[in-house]
């Protein structure tokens, strides 16, 4: 006797009631690109439907993401003025710690996360101080910088932090200086696993962030290592990370399942920004059926063991859900 599988499939309803992995608009966390002005919505051409906004702009973006069921965004910002230690960032009145102000204000009831790092405020496009004998991030120095820029975040209103440069040593860092500034509730959501990926090219686009010179292979991860990638997700468990994080995700599910699989901290995804573009490119010229084809690569993370989805797909995924 052979297994019949296809009982299960026949009546819709059966399908729906063993249905193993479910995705729901309180899965994603939503991009915000903030810059300085007013009424600024800045479409980027490599990444249709994706905008930099001024503040009041994406204070109207929340209305429109809480209609659809998603109440969690993650911040990035884009400084009038950059610099080479990237002082925007550590400043209470940069533009992440007062886009966070005005946002908690009229938003009390959204999580707001931040992302920690610097490519975005250094006129070098790096994830921190330069070393220049090296020329790469000197990383202890860098630590300083990122416990103070974390602090800056938690005072103006933060909710979780998600440091992001790949720093060894960047959790404890954060951890102890947020604890020490009295802000022992704030969660981390560690970029813990980042890998010198080429599917972020889109992304340098809209947060204006690509580097002046070289590469960041120095301190994010090599794609060929995947032991190595487990190493550095659990260290950062080690150090205190809340949440873990694989980043990029559609060419990582590996990574993805082998991280769940050695941790039981809850496990974000980051969809990144050549993954979207990509997507959107094929669906416009016809070749994929752009819908399905998205709900099922965002399926699939879950599927791999993500418990939470960076997105910039998440409100039109967000509309099919509901």
């Amino acid at each position: 006797m052979f297994a019949r599988f296809r009982r299960k499939r026949l009546h819709p309803v059966l399908r729906d009631l063993v249905r193993e992995t479910v995705l729901t608009p309180e899965d994603f966390i939503y991009p915000l690109f903030i810059r300085s002005g007013e009424g600024v919505k800045n479409e980027v051409a490599s990444m249709p439907g994706v905008y930099q906004m001024s503040i009041d702009s994406a204070i109207m973006e929340c209305d429109i993401l809480k209609s659809l069921g998603i109440r969690a965004v993650i911040l990035f910002g884009i400084p009038d003025v950059k610099d080479s230690v990237g002082s925007d960032a550590l400043c209470e009145h940069g533009i992440i710690a007062t886009a966070l102000r005005a946002l908690k204000a009229a938003h009390p009831d959204m999580l707001f996360v931040t992302d920690l790092c610097f490519c975005e405020y250094t006129d070098h496009g790096h994830c921190g101080v330069l070393n220049p004998e090296l020329e790469t991030v000197d990383n202890d120095l860098t630590l300083r910088n990122l416990a103070q820029q974390a602090i800056v975040h938690a005072k103006a209103g933060a909710d979780m932090i998600a440091p992001s440069g790949m720093m060894d040593g960047m959790i404890l860092a954060i951890r102890e200086g947020l604890d020490s500034a009295g802000f022992s509730h704030i969660p981390i959501m560690s970029y813990s696993t980042k890998f010198a990926s080429a599917w972020y090219g889109p992304f340098r686009d809209v947060a204006e962030s690509a580097p002046s010179f070289g590469d960041r292979r120095s301190y994010q991860m090599d794609p060929a290592n995947r032991r190595e990638a487990i190493l550095e997700s659990l260290e950062d468990e080690r150090e205190g990370a809340d949440i873990l994080m694989v980043k990029p995700a559609l060419a990582y599910m590996d990574i993805i399942r082998d991280i769940r699989e050695a941790s039981d901290l809850p496990l974000a995804v980051y969809n990144v920004s050549g993954e979207y573009s990509m997507l959107k490119m094929a669906g416009k010229a016809g070749v994929i059926d752009y819908e399905k084809v998205m709900m099922e690569t965002l399926l699939g993370f879950k599927r791999a063991g993500a418990d939470i989805i960076i997105s910039y797909h998440a409100k039109e995924a967000a509309e099919l859900l509901r």
